[in-house]
């Protein structure tokens, strides 16, 4: 199910399905996988490893109730620090993130990326207490 919510946001064929499936597998058995659910099933998740939050995904149904917006602040809760990737021409996910204060660190070609696009590195970081 989780992997559904992946391939609604993905280019078809970008990469093989079990790639996708034996990374996901790895990460829930790691406990780097949280999900939200409603009485349909899984509506979102996100997977991180350590600050780095490697994927952030809403059903696309259900996008704009909050979804992302609380696992993202769960992950804040959990981790003193985040980083992630997007692509330089997804508007809407870097709004998303910047209004959860992620700021740009770095800007990349794309090599390392699914879809070969250029992407940005942002950052967000706990502010200390005075």
């Amino acid at each position: 199910m989780l992997l559904r919510i992946l391939w609604a946001h993905e280019t078809a064929g970008a990469r093989p399905w079990h790639t996708d499936a034996a990374l996901m597998l790895r990460l829930i058995r790691a406990g780097a996988v949280r999900v939200l659910r409603d009485a349909r099933g899984p509506v979102a998740f996100i997977a991180r490893q350590g600050p780095v939050v490697l994927a952030l995904y809403v059903h696309p149904r259900r996008q704009g109730r909050g979804h992302g917006s609380a696992l993202l602040e769960d992950a804040k809760g959990r981790c003193p620090q985040l980083e992630l990737w997007t692509l330089q021409d997804n508007i809407p996910a870097r709004r998303f993130y910047a209004g959860h204060g992620f700021v740009e660190i770095a800007r990349g070609r794309g090599l390392g990326n699914d879809a070969d696009l250029p992407d940005i590195h942002l950052a967000w970081q706990k502010e200390c207490a005075a």
